[in-house]
C-alpha cells in the first residue's frame, strides 16, 4: 500500500495572492499545484496547506468547507481506480458521501463526511506522464 500525504486545503477567489499571503506571514515555500488555479505552500515543518481556485462551474465552497483537510493519494496514471479503493474504506469506516467521485484534468476526487459530519477531501492526482481520456 502507498503512503498517503495529509494536507489542508483552503478554497479561494485568488489562489495565487492567498498563497503569497501564507508564505510571506509563515516564511514558507510556494510550490506549484497540479493545476494553474492551484498552488501548495511547503512549511518548514513538512505540512502543506493546498491553496485552489474552485472550478466556475461550481458554487463556492460554503465557509464550512472553505477550509478541510485533504487526504492525498500518492500520483498515479489511473488515479480514479485509487480513488474509489480510499472512498470505499472510508464509507467502510463510517463516511458518507458530500459530493460524488468527479474525474478531473488533475486526477479524480471526492468529497466525504467524516462520522462527525465534517468534510474531507480525498485526492488521487494523476501523474504528470499521463493524461486522463
Amino acid at each position: 500500500m502507498n503512503a498517503i500525504q495529509i494536507s489542508w486545503v483552503l478554497a479561494a477567489k485568488d489562489s495565487a495572492k492567498l498563497a503569497g499571503f501564507y508564505c510571506e506571514l509563515f516564511q514558507a515555500k510556494l510550490n506549484p499545484g497540479v493545476a494553474d488555479h492551484h498552488c501548495i505552500v511547503q512549511f518548514s515543518d513538512g505540512s502543506q496547506l493546498e491553496i485552489y481556485s474552485p472550478s466556475r462551474r461550481r458554487p463556492f465552497p460554503a465557509r464550512g468547507r472553505a477550509l478541510a483537510p485533504c487526504l492525498r493519494l500518492p500520483p498515479s496514471q489511473a488515479p480514479l481506480p485509487e480513488l474509489e479503493r480510499l472512498l470505499s474504506n472510508a464509507l467502510q469506516c463510517g463516511g458518507s458521501i458530500l459530493e460524488d467521485v468527479r474525474l478531473e484534468p488533475f486526477g479524480a476526487e471526492a468529497w466525504i463526511h467524516d462520522p462527525e459530519g465534517n468534510a474531507l477531501l480525498l485526492l488521487a492526482p494523476l501523474d504528470s506522464g499521463a493524461s486522463i481520456s
